[in-house]
């Protein structure tokens, strides 16, 4: 569905289903057995965690999944997210495959038909604790309730504008814009059995573990390498670097196609092969980037690989073979944790502070312009910027090419 569609329904819809949950809670929570949630607090049977929108959140929950199993080995734990995002959490190995519920999200019937389904899979799995991850959405608050999970973690307003999620989450935890996103997903996971006030006043624990490298079929990483040698002889020898330069659903954190250009045009003087990934619905500017590039450097190559690979598994095959990915914050970036690949991540209306991979093997570039970040919980992640992002237009292609040149010469095959 449409962004803005989603934001008027979660809005229009969610905000008063929200309000008539968090009702109907009140009234049937003085008849409920305590036993029952106090049992799922101590010894829960089944986990489910709700986190249906972002792929890259996931790599980012690993710890968090890992905390859950370390502190209840005996429970069940599922996974509830919609069914685009999947297979990156298949790869993870983080949930069996068997526990975890997808939501299509293609249509509002798919919406409905499937989000039926997955109630009644959790409803019979009895899950007893609901994490809910999400910030920008109120389906997912109104799922942990639906669930039948006695014990409700998710974040909370408390007396701040936006993020009302509905008071029927019972184990509140507020959201804390200055700490990183992975950090606040240990956070709930934590108070399933906190007794603070808030919740999440607990001792720091360590959340900059990088995730474990996915273990890919050797024959995967061999078969991309030998589809591109195939299709595109032209980079045979020289060192592939991928660049992504698609927003996604969010245009606003693209780095200027100018500055790919330009970054493009340096990395192929370098003797590099340049080859730009992304969906299908980012070849036209893909087309537009290979041409300029081309047209300046026409024994190049500069690659169009949009639409290429046809899972998750075979791009973080491709992300084996080359030996630099340069990105826009999103998705591509943080599944390149999960590889050996070198990442240069560019931010600008959301900031490495909250959303940088865990991974040593990526450097971030930020402006810390007054007003960025501006996409956050409190505005549904739809910028008051008028389009003309100063906090990426400012990072001059130089200082990127400088630091590309860095991490090629650190992965330099010897002779």
């Amino acid at each position: 569905m449409n962004i803005q569609l989603q934001r008027w329904i979660d809005r229009w819809v969610g905000i008063p289903l929200c309000a008539a949950v968090s009702g109907l809670d009140a009234i049937i929570n003085p008849f409920r057995a305590p036993s029952r949630e106090d049992a799922a607090t101590n010894t829960p049977r089944a986990i489910v965690v709700i986190l249906l929108s972002e792929m890259g959140s996931l790599v980012l929950a690993h710890e968090m999944f890992a905390r859950l199993k370390q502190r209840y080995p005996g429970a069940e734990l599922h996974a509830l997210l919609f069914r685009k995002n999947r297979e990156i959490l298949d790869l993870m190995k983080v949930v069996d495959p068997a526990h975890v519920h997808t939501v299509h999200d293609k249509s509002l019937p798919g919406l409905l038909s499937s989000l039926w389904k997955a109630i009644a899979e959790l409803r019979r799995a009895r899950v007893d604790v609901a994490i809910d991850c999400e910030l920008f959405s109120r389906i997912s608050s109104l799922l942990s309730f639906a669930s039948g999970a006695p014990v409700r973690v998710g974040f909370h307003r408390h007396t701040q504008e936006g993020l009302y999620r509905g008071s029927h989450i019972n184990r509140p935890v507020p959201y804390n814009p200055y700490h990183h996103i992975s950090a606040q997903f240990l956070a709930l996971a934590r108070a399933i059995d906190s007794t603070a006030v808030p919740k999440s006043k607990l001792p720091m624990l360590g959340t900059n573990k990088p995730p474990p490298h996915v273990q890919l079929d050797g024959a995967l990483v061999q078969g991309i390498a030998q589809r591109l040698a195939q299709d595109f002889p032209a980079i045979a020898g020289k060192p592939l670097v991928l660049v992504y330069p698609g927003g996604g659903i969010l245009p606003i954190r693209a780095w200027p196609l100018a500055s790919y250009t330009t970054l493009c045009e340096g990395l192929v003087a370098d003797g590099c092969a340049v080859a730009v990934i992304g969906l299908k619905d980012d070849q036209a500017l893909a087309q537009q980037l290979v041409a300029s590039v081309n047209q300046a450097y026409p024994a190049g190559p500069v690659i169009d690989l949009t639409g290429y690979t046809r899972s998750i598994a075979e791009l973080l095959a491709l992300f084996h073979v080359a030996r630099l990915l340069v990105t826009n914050d999103g998705g591509p970036g943080q599944f390149a944790a999960l590889t050996p690949i070198w990442t240069l991540m560019l931010f600008g209306p959301e900031t490495p502070a909250l959303y940088a991979p865990h991974t040593p093997k990526c450097h971030s570039f930020y402006s810390q312009w007054p007003c960025s970040p501006c996409l956050t919980a409190y505005n549904h992640r739809a910028s008051y910027c008028d389009g003309d992002n100063q906090c990426l237009k400012v990072i001059a292609p130089a200082t990127v090419l400088a630091k590309a040149r860095e991490c090629l010469a650190e992965t330099r095959v010897p002779a």
